[in-house]
């Protein structure tokens, strides 16, 4: 028989580290992570397999799927925002690309068990074009269905991996002797700008405000890539973690939705630099603007309406602004260097 898994690609990142251990604290073992790169040492331990591989290489993904049986994929891969702008072709083949093989896996998994796979995309703010600062900041707070016009390859390819999962949850093959429609239970979350104490950002366009408060924590000056006013919603990374469980716990039936957002605290850049000055006497943090990185946070919300997520399945955040640097960021981020 085939063992029953949790298939989590992009593990060694952000948001696949803390979801590896919030799944580990439930005693679950039954994880198999896959990353490009070797799982970091601390939560190796906490997986059944880890698997060293590309999201494109399908003789890899084929062999998982022969041997496991999957019950729960969350797919965490992806080339991020800032990247993607760089190599849009390489972005649309990993991010893309990646996504189709996994949705296909998830269908001969669902085929060969009889029942649906669940199926978790990480999706972004980033799927919004405001058209610029002006209509930003007289949007006022944005619903799901407003300005889905994304103006970064990254955006375009999250935008579009939605879709996939819709079509493979509801309409895959529907013409078809026998529709193969709801083998895939697909869910997603539009995150915004993320906030980790355990790792440091890697490539994210709305990572001025971690980047910010890692580098003050050890010492270093800052040079913040967009304006003072510059706002947009964040929120913690336990936050996060929190909600894609609790999303996919859900009952379906409570689901109107297959794509969310959920948000925080919405606070503007300078926000930011206040609050850890406050809290680190010697942070030096200066406003050196990036003119094409500024474009591209001035085509996202400053405000996110998450309304559908907080009435179809519960979602309440646990950290405000104030209680993210007081209760989580500072606490843990001066553990870990040192303070």
């Amino acid at each position: 028989m085939r063992k029953p898994v949790i298939l989590i690609t992009g593990a060694n990142g952000e948001i696949g580290q803390g979801l590896i251990k919030a799944i580990a604290e439930r005693d679950d073992s039954n994880i198999v992570a896959l990353d490009l790169d070797s799982l970091d040492s601390k939560v190796k331990p906490m997986v059944r397999d880890a698997v060293t591989a590309n999201i494109l290489d399908t003789n890899i993904l084929e062999r998982i799927n022969a041997k496991y049986e999957i019950s729960t994929i969350y797919h965490l891969a992806a080339i991020l925002s800032t990247r993607a702008e760089f190599s849009p072709h390489i972005a649309h083949d990993v991010n893309v690309g990646g996504t189709l093989n996994l949705l296909k896996i998830a269908v001969e998994q669902a085929s060969s068990q009889g029942k649906a796979v669940k199926f978790f995309f990480p999706s972004s703010i980033a799927v919004y074009g405001m058209g610029g600062r002006e209509e930003k900041e007289n949007s006022g707070a944005v619903t799901e269905d407003q300005y889905c016009r994304p103006e970064t390859m990254y955006g375009c390819n999250k935008l579009y991996c939605e879709h996939l999962g819709r079509y493979y949850s509801k309409y895959y093959q529907r013409l078809s002797a026998v529709s193969s429609g709801g083998m895939i239970d697909f869910r997603a979350i539009r995150f915004p700008g993320l906030i980790s104490a355990d790792t440091v950002p890697s490539g994210g366009t709305s990572d001025y405000g971690p980047e910010m408060i890692h580098a003050v924590a050890q010492g270093e000056p800052y040079a913040c890539f967009v304006r003072p006013d510059t706002t947009m919603p964040f929120m913690t990374m336990p936050d996060a973690i929190l909600a894609m469980e609790s999303l996919m716990k859900a009952d379906a039936q409570s689901l109107t939705r297959t794509v969310y957002h959920i948000s925080s605290f919405s606070v503007s850049a300078q926000a930011f630099a206040d609050k850890i000055s406050n809290l680190y006497n010697k942070s030096k943090i200066l406003f050196k603007v990036s003119d094409k990185r500024q474009a591209i946070v001035d085509s996202w919300p400053a405000e996110l309406n998450d309304i559908a997520a907080r009435k179809d399945w519960g979602w309440e955040p646990r950290f405000d602004f104030d209680s993210a640097f007081d209760n989580y960021l500072v606490p843990e981020i001066n553990k870990r260097y040192g303070e």
